[in-house]
């Protein structure tokens, strides 16, 4: 894994595949990681993401303002499910249990990074109380952004020579995940179309 600084105004491209993420915060020296199937671009430089009110991460997130989205892979597929599984509320030592490792990042603001995924999105909160409050919604300025250049590079996923392993999770239900799949990358050639009839258009 070699982990490369993404540009901000491509940093939108690590989650516009809408894979499943993994959500990590940090309090002075206390931390954790959850799982997220909510959490998506809002714009170009802002995510949203949906925390229940009674989650020990969204606790973390309301005191120190910042949140980590990761994109993990499938060699993370079973951590996903434990991740997401259990709460540090009630499993004081769910990170232990759940065998997360922490890589650092020079320029994270000593945020916890979870080693081996694809992809990390840090975010500064957005202060919106009332939809926190009513919808559990929370809104994020993406300030820094990483990838493993092994799947992303100049700004563009790169998984077509990629092993499954390294591939990012979409999560349906009961523990059934789909891996990012085949890349098509088809041509928008205006000028063609405008010779289209408009029945042909349609």
């Amino acid at each position: 894994m070699s982990i490369k600084s993404v540009p901000l105004e491509k940093a939108y491209r690590l989650l516009n595949h809408g894979p499943v993420t993994l959500v990590s915060a940090q309090y002075i020296d206390d931390r954790n990681v959850m799982a997220a199937a909510w959490a998506c671009m809002l714009d170009f430089d802002k995510v949203s993401l949906v925390l229940d009110s009674h989650s020990y991460t969204r606790k973390l997130i309301e005191k120190s303002g910042y949140f980590v989205l990761q994109v993990p892979t499938a060699q993370q597929a079973s951590k996903v499910l434990a991740l997401g599984s259990m709460s540090k509320n009630e499993v004081a030592d769910k990170l232990e249990k759940s065998r997360v490792e922490f890589v650092e990042i020079p320029g994270g603001k000593d945020m916890p990074y979870v080693s081996n995924a694809a992809a990390w999105l840090l975010c500064e909160v957005i202060p919106e109380e009332a939809m926190q409050s009513k919808y559990d919604l929370f809104l994020g300025k993406i300030i820094g952004a990483w990838a493993d250049d092994k799947v992303f590079r100049a700004g563009h996923w790169e998984l077509e020579g990629a092993s499954d392993a390294l591939r990012p999770l979409h999560y349906t239900a009961g523990g059934q995940f789909y891996l990012t799949g085949k890349s098509l990358v088809v041509k928008n050639d205006v000028s063609k179309l405008t010779q289209l009839t408009p029945k042909e258009q349609e």
